[in-house]
Formats: structure tokens, sequence, C-alpha cells
């Protein structure tokens, strides 16, 4: 009987790679929201325009995003017999300059981030490119050369940047849904969970809680029905890893959760998504169409008696949702707050049945994981954290964008490896990791690998995968001040120990950044925050000190500054700082007056300039625009 499916199967499979790597050229347009958010649309726009009006034997086709998201707008382009080449920041006039190149019989070379001679998927080869244009593009890096892709293991992020996203055929050209068809026609359920355990897979999305078991202990509760959750509510400032994973290739979460109905014996299962993620709910949304059409969702799959489905939910953005309880009570229509546990939600949850609840890299995580076997997963990492982990590399770091790396990477080799180090000369201050329930991690700990254990023993987390780098120029006393008023403003209110605690806390921080604070209110911030960790009902409540407690920990001699000296040495907080002209460097260039949005600075050309402290803003501009030294920071 499977052979039917096998053929099914090879059939898509056949159009899929057609489709990426047709006898002509391909483009391909990175058109994920950090793509578009730099104008990949309208570069996609010229490039459709350029085709039709050359001629061209091009097709042109949108993909996810390749990582890089520095630098955005991406376009890779295709050549039969060739190899497939990356141009970086691309705009709609270089648009129109490689589609002239081409129709000229030109290749360009300009603005080439790099060359793809092979590619492979999940370790092995996939295809090679062949050796057209040989020395055409000597000087340009292999794709394995660029420093931000060089030490990626892309598991998660397999396909993204590579396959059309709303292509089945595509997806099941790069072996998908391959796994489900093995799973369901040769082995059992608990052989399945067997396989994950085997693993060592832990879940993406915050606690880092054994998956295998999770599932596990949802099979073992008697029910007349079991349900399975992608938890897509992707809050944390700076972090989009589950978004870009379900706007580049949904069908693996697709695919993963329908292995985990069969391993949970659950047929029904809810994507829930953040309504601020549009393009993500569209394109989950089609791929879950194509996945009925083709019969890999709905009754009896793969003739193996086994019926599974998927819905989509959207949730209304507030933050305590990604906690596994609330986000439940708002797929029930009830209030979005957490409850008490036991009972743990493989043994009530939705509905009061059991139900199990993973986030989007976990769920992208189990195809891969299926096709090559636990052992091979479990062996790329560390002892107790296995696999790979996407972070959101951001803040003032030269390569922001998303990166995959195998457990136990150090934090050095993310931020000055892959990410290239801190800008403008600047000096590495810290790192915070995990969200705005995280911590932040200091110089001396450059060299800490990156698991789960040795970030908890650290004063951190590894949540979802936020990752935050700050410069000599941060505050950490802010910066904690600005979690403490995201998390506070986030809490649902239940908790007594959350909600005031917090509330508390942020109020101190503000009294300290505005040179308010007294000589107890470190040690009263140590004890209170150890109160709220204890006392609170979520893990909202239970980490929301992190970035207070380990800035204290790692950086006390800033808060001692703030508070016994009312100054911030990063000269951050504005009601600390004070700017005023040096009249010996001053030379009367009056770009700090022109620039000036508060019409504070005065001075004629060629004479000393003044700034009126009463009218001043503290915005920092003059410092930033004056190219002699002129403005003093004090």
């Amino acid at each position: 009987m499977s052979n039917k499916y096998t053929q099914h199967l090879d059939s898509l499979e056949v159009a899929g790679l057609g489709s990426m790597y047709p006898e002509r050229f391909r483009i391909s347009v990175g058109m994920a929201t950090c793509g578009l958010a730099t104008g990949a649309g309208e570069v996609f726009q010229q490039l459709r325009k350029g085709i039709d009006k050359t001629g061209i034997d091009a097709v042109l086709s949108g993909t996810g995003c390749l990582g890089f998201c520095q630098m955005e707008p991406v376009v890779d382009l295709y050549i039969p017999g060739g190899p497939r080449l990356t141009y970086a920041e691309m705009t709609p006039d270089k648009a129109t300059s490689l589609i002239d190149a081409l129709s000229r019989g030109d290749i360009p070379t300009d603005d080439l981030l790099c060359v793809h001679r092979t590619e492979s998927l999940l370790g092995d080869s996939f295809r090679d490119y062949g050796s057209g244009d040989a020395g055409k593009f000597d000087g340009v890096p292999l794709y394995t050369q660029v420093p931000f892709f060089a030490k990626q293991n892309k598991i998660a992020l397999r396909n993204c940047g590579v396959i059309d996203p709303v292509s089945i055929e595509e997806y099941v050209a790069r072996s998908g849904y391959r796994a489900l068809l093995e799973v369901l026609t040769n082995r059992t359920n608990r052989e399945l969970i067997e396989e994950v355990k085997k693993s060592g897979l832990r879940g993406r999305g915050g606690g880092g809680f054994p998956t295998g078991l999770k599932w596990e202990y949802t099979l073992s509760t008697e029910a007349d029905e079991r349900y399975v959750i992608c938890n897509a509510d992707e809050g944390d400032p700076g972090a989009y890893m589950d978004r870009s994973v379900l706007e580049g290739d949904p069908h693996s979460v697709i695919e993963g959760m329908i292995l985990g109905g069969y391993a949970m014996q659950a047929s029904k299962g809810f994507v829930y998504v953040r309504t601020e993620y549009p393009l993500a709910v569209e394109r989950m949304a089609e791929a879950i169409v194509q996945a009925r059409a083709n019969g890999f969702l709905g009754e009896d799959i793969f003739g193996s008696g086994f019926s599974f489905d998927l819905q989509i939910r959207q949730g209304s953005g507030a933050f305590v949702c990604g906690e596994e309880t609330s986000l439940m009570h708002s797929i029930e229509g009830v209030s979005p707050e957490p409850r008490n546990r036991p009972p743990f939600p493989s043994e009530s949850g939705l509905w009061e049945k059991p139900t199990n609840i993973n986030n989007v890299e976990t769920w992208a995580n189990i195809p891969a994981i299926l096709f090559k076997g636990g052992d091979w997963f479990s062996a790329i990492g560390t002892e107790n954290s296995k696999g790979t982990k996407v972070f959101s590399l951001v803040g003032t770091v030269r390569n922001t964008g998303l990166v995959e790396v195998p457990m136990g990477i150090t934090l050095r080799e993310i931020i000055f490896e892959i990410g290239g180090g801190i800008p403008d000369d600047k000096e590495f201050k810290a790192v915070q990791t995990g969200g705005p329930s995280g911590g932040c991690l200091p110089a001396s700990l450059l060299d800490l690998p990156v698991d789960y254990q040795q970030l908890a023993e650290a004063g951190s987390i590894m949540g979802s995968g936020g990752m935050v780098v700050m410069d000599e120029t941060s505050c950490v006393v802010d910066i904690a001040r600005y979690f403490l008023d995201f998390t506070n403003d986030e809490s649902c209110g239940k908790c007594t120990s959350c909600r005031d605690g917090s509330e508390l806390m942020l109020n101190i921080l503000t009294r300290i950044t505005q040179g308010h604070g007294k000589p107890e209110d470190v040690d009263f911030l140590l004890e209170l925050g150890a109160a709220v960790t204890d006392a609170s009902q979520c893990g909202l409540g239970q980490t929301l000190a992190n970035p207070v407690l380990s800035t204290i920990r790692y950086f006390r001699d800033e808060y001692d500054a703030h508070i016994e000296q009312a100054i911030c040495p990063a000269h951050a907080c504005k009601e600390l700082v004070t700017y005023s002209v040096n009249p010996d460097t001053c030379t009367g260039c009056t770009l700090c007056a022109r620039n000036c949005p508060a019409a504070a600075i005065s001075g004629k050309v060629k004479e000393v300039h003044y700034i009126d402290q009463g009218n001043c803003i503290k915005c920092g501009l003059c410092y930033d625009v004056c190219n002699f030294n002129a403005i003093v920071v004090e």
C-alpha cells in the first residue's frame, strides 16, 4: 500500500526539483518580513518588469529569510549548469542592472555576497551546482567561507531562504513528508516517541523540558481525545525565530505536528500565532490547505488509519500567552491567565483533555530527527543540550540576523565570529539572552558555552533564543529598567508577587536611573527579586527578575555609581547627563546647532557655541554629529 503514497511523493519531488532548478535562470527574492521591510517587494516587482521587458528566459520566485538580515534584500540567481549566486543589499536600480546584464549574456559580480558551488541538506550533499563559469567568480567567497554562515548548522532553518514557502513540491523535493510516510507505514507511535527521546531534543521555547518525555506523559493519560499545539506566540523584544520559520518553511512545522499527533494519538492540533505576524499566518494557512489537498492532513493519512487535522488560532499580542496554560485559555476563549499546576497540560490541558505544547522551532526539528535518526541529532551539541539552537542576533553587533548553531558554541564565537563584533570600535559590554526574562552576561563570560545548564548557572536562560548585544554606551541599570517595564506591562495581574513586585522593582530602578537612588535599594532589589521568583505562579513572574539580578551580580559598581555619585558611567540615563561645549575645540561649524531638534544650541559661524541647559532635551544628537570632539558629556 505504501507504494502508492511513495509514488505520490516521488511525483511531487520531481515537480519540486524542476521548479527549484529549472533549465533556465531562476531568480529568487527573500520575501520574509525582514526582506519586505527593506524593500524586497519593490525589488521583486522591478525584476518582474525587467524580465517581461527584456524577454530573458528566467523564472522569478519568492523565498523565506536566508538569515543574514543585515544584508537584506537578498536575491539568489540560479545559473543552469553553474553556481548559485547570492546578491546582498539589492535595490530596484540594482535589480534593473542585473536583468540588463543577463539579457546581454553577462553575469554581474557587483554586490555578490557569496557563491554556492554545492548545497547540503542536514549534513548530506544535496546538490552539486556544477563547474560552470569556473574562474569567473574568483575572489568571491563561497557560502561556507562567509563568517556569518561558516559555523552555522541549519536543521530547523534547513529550508528557509532556499525553497518557495508556498510550494509543497519544493518542500517534498528536500525530503519533506518522507519521515511521515516512513513512520506511519513502519513504526508504532511508541517507537516514534523513543526515537525523539533518543535524540535528546529539548523544548526550544523556554524551559527546555525533554520533548520525548513530554510526549510520553501526554500519551500515558487515558482520554478519548488529545491535542497538540504549536506555540507561535513569540513576544520577546528583538526575537523573530518562530516568525521566520513559519514564513520560510511552514510545511516543516505541519509535518512535525502530524508526527507529534501520531506519537500521542491526538487527532487535532492548533497553531497559535500572534496576530502581529500576518505573513506567517498567511503562509501557514496556505500550507495547511496544500497539505490537506495532498492527503497529508485529514482522514486516514497514507492509508495508516491515523487521522489528524490542524487549525490556526490567532492571539492578540498578550505576552503572557507564551505561557502554556494562558495560551490554552486563550484558545478556549476565556481570559488568558495562567492556572495552578498540577495538573499539568499533559494530564488536563485544552478543554481538560491531555495536551502537548511545543514551540515552532521544536516542531520544525521533528521531521529532520525522524528522517536522519535520533542518534544523528544527539551527536550534535553538548551532553545535556543536544542539537542546534536558533538565535536572533540583534543589538550593537555588525552582522544582525538569524543564526542556527550547535549547542555548546561560545558567546564569543556567536558575537565576534558570526556577528562580526561590535561596530564603530566600541567595547563589548554585555549580552542579554533569553528575552525580557533573561540575564545580562558580561565580557568575562564571553567564552561561556551556550547550553541550558551553563546559561542557567550564569544567571540567564536560553528562552526562545533572543540574543541582544550591548556595547559600552548601554547602561545596564536602564536596560534592567526597560525589561522590567515590559514584563510589568505584560503581567496578567493574577499573582500579587508578579503584579506588585514587578511594579515596585520598576519604580526603584526608575528612581536610580533618575539619580534618586538610596543606599539600601540594591539589597532590597535582590531580596525582592528572589521573593517574586519564588512566589509567582507562571514562568513570566518566575523569571522577570533575571535582568535585575544578573546586572547587580555582574555590574554592581554601575548601580553604586548611580546611587552614590548620581552619575551614569555609560552616559545613557538622560537625567544624569549634561551636554556642554568645550570652547577649546569648538570651531563654530554650526553642525550641532543645525541638527538640534530643540533649538537649544546657539552661536555664530566660526564662534564658540553654547547649549541652553533649560531647553536641552539630552537627546545626544549634538554629540553624534560633532566632528571635532567639542561636545562634552558629563
